[in-house]
């Protein structure tokens, strides 16, 4: 169970702040929900406790996990079958919205190192840079918050990383 003023990671609307846990009706049914605040938004949400795993809620990554995302954005290879941008459009943005979906900040750091990659070898379309800038995004808030750091500091040493 997470805890009333602590930070989280929702697949589909990245960092959040638990900001109480309520019981509400719909439609007849009662349930426990987490009341979330979007962090740089006016956006809330509510999951139920009973489905905030199956939703993919999960906490904050520890500061010590932060160097296995920062090895994935300095490695010189892509581990990707389409770094080459021979897969269509529509079947890299599917997979890599499935990836920044799983709220899995390995894969979406994956996503990022790729496209990246990729924008050294074609201009990016406006698709593959909304992405780009939606996984630096996550990432950037997440790392911040884990190693209790500013997004500024982060989001240079990340660049740092995928220019080296």
């Amino acid at each position: 169970m997470f805890k009333v003023g602590r930070m989280a990671v929702h697949p589909a609307h990245g960092v959040v702040q638990i900001n109480s846990v309520e019981n509400k009706e719909i439609c007849g049914t009662k349930k426990i929900f987490y009341i979330l605040k979007v962090i740089d938004s006016d956006v809330t949400v509510m999951v139920p406790i009973e489905n905030a795993s199956m939703v993919g809620l999960r906490p904050i990554i520890e500061s010590v996990e932060v160097p296995k995302v920062y090895t994935i954005l300095k490695r010189k290879e892509n581990d990707s079958t389409h770094a080459n941008g021979n897969l269509s459009w529509n079947k890299r943005y599917r997979e890599y919205a499935d990836k920044l979906k799983s709220g899995n900040i390995f894969e979406v750091a994956k996503v990022l190192k790729e496209i990246h990659m990729l924008k050294d070898t074609k201009e990016l379309s406006f698709g593959e840079k909304r992405v780009l800038d939606s996984a630096r995004t996550l990432l950037v808030k997440e790392i911040s918050i884990a190693k209790n750091s500013k997004e500024d500091k982060v989001a240079l040493e990340i660049e740092r990383l995928l220019d080296k």
